[in-house]
């Protein structure tokens, strides 16, 4: 678990106004001192992200939010990254200060929660200085003190307890497509995109859930792939790099199943019929179309970069357009997606499954179609529909 990719983890992440007691509550919760704790309003000026195992339960990433509240310009900055925290959030507590609660604020904060069903917990920190009948008032809430251990433990159950009942269904890549003892060919070019001594996370994961579900994985390049096939006896599905999708289709027989990593992943996290519907978009677009390139992760860009590069190359290619792309990366994600034609994101494997449902239902919201990589690449080279057969779509 320790190693546990924050993409994978329950995204617990704490809010509530500046000076309220946030940073103290992410250390005590933490174990350690990770946040810098100040009495000046506005210390924390960016969110903090702290990958923690919260036992019994399991994986945590926990975050730590810059206070609302703030009114000055750099306030309104901080309240845009906290903003950004809510899109990957899986569960909420929200800290108040005991002895000066702000009503109104918890009740806009709240309605955020809602918005994005988001659950929550209301915590009121600075326990040991209660004034007044706000425990009779709020008698759901969760009240602690960062001098009082037992009140810190109390609260770690409570998170257990409410992160157990979410009751999540497992993800999974692969486990909910072939049977135990089937046999998957998974074709992983080696270029200049493949980092030395390793591969990329979503074949790692891929590899793992193969493992986890009893299927056999056989592990080649896309040099080795046609000898692989004709040792193996059977073989129930090939999956591969996007990039290499038009060579291994002409190599794999159309009675094998064919799909991507990048296809995979986005059936675990996101919603790949949203991905596949997506992409017929493609055949509407014209000279001067704005195209958004969603990256979950920054890397530096090489020659064979498939989203600056291949991709937009591809496209231009075959609609014939002259077309216009922007790049956003990491958590960046504009608001302003009515200027754009299509939406083009990533396999997604550095966020988490609600962030990326939540980008799928804003483009939902503005009505811009939303694609993947793997998709837009199976559907350029002609093999859309044989791609989704996997996904019995």
């Amino acid at each position: 678990m320790e190693k546990t990719p924050l993409a994978f983890r329950t995204h617990v992440s704490i809010f509530g106004n500046t000076n309220a007691g946030k940073s103290s509550l992410f250390n005590k919760l933490l174990g350690q001192e990770m946040a810098i704790v100040s009495e000046e309003h506005g210390t924390t000026t960016d969110p903090v992200t702290k990958a923690i195992e919260l036992l019994p339960y399991g994986p945590v990433a926990l975050t730590d939010t810059a206070g609302l509240g703030d009114t000055t310009a750099i306030g309104d900055k901080r309240a845009e990254k906290t903003e950004k925290v809510l899109e990957k959030t899986d569960f909420a507590v929200y800290a108040a200060d005991s002895t000066d609660f702000d009503e109104a604020a918890y009740s806009r904060a709240r309605a955020a929660f809602e918005k994005r069903h988001i659950d929550h917990i209301l915590v009121f920190t600075k326990a040991d200085m209660i004034t007044d009948n706000i425990q009779e008032k709020y008698s759901d809430a969760v009240f602690v003190s960062v001098k009082d251990d037992n009140s810190i433990e109390k609260l770690k159950s409570l998170l257990v307890q409410r992160l157990s009942a979410l009751a999540p269904e497992e993800q999974t890549m692969i486990g909910g497509f072939l049977p135990a003892g089937a046999t998957v060919v998974l074709v992983i070019p080696i270029d200049s995109e493949a980092p030395k001594g390793r591969i990329i996370l979503p074949q790692v994961q891929f590899l793992r859930d193969c493992l986890d579900h009893g299927i056999k994985a056989v592990c080649v390049r896309d040099t080795e792939l046609e000898e692989a096939l004709n040792e193996l006896p059977k073989v129930d599905l090939v999956v591969t790099d996007s990039q290499a999708f038009k060579f291994v289709a002409s190599v794999v027989p159309e009675n094998i199943k064919l799909t991507s990593f990048s296809m995979m992943m986005a059936s675990m996290k996101g919603d790949i019929r949203a991905f596949i519907n997506g992409a017929d978009s493609i055949r509407k677009l014209k000279d001067g179309s704005r195209i958004l390139m969603a990256e979950s992760c920054t890397h530096n860009v090489s020659h064979e970069d498939i989203g600056r590069i291949k991709i937009p190359r591809l496209l231009k290619q075959y609609t014939g357009k002259e077309l216009e792309f922007d790049y956003y990366v990491h958590q960046d994600f504009p608001k302003n997606l009515k200027e754009y034609d299509l939406v083009i994101h990533c396999g997604g494997c550095m966020i988490n499954s609600r962030s990326m449902l939540n980008r799928i239902e804003f483009c939902r919201e503005e009505g811009v179609p939303i694609t993947n990589y793997g998709v837009v690449l199976a559907y350029v080279n002609g093999i859309a529909e044989r791609s989704r057969e996997i996904f019995n779509l």
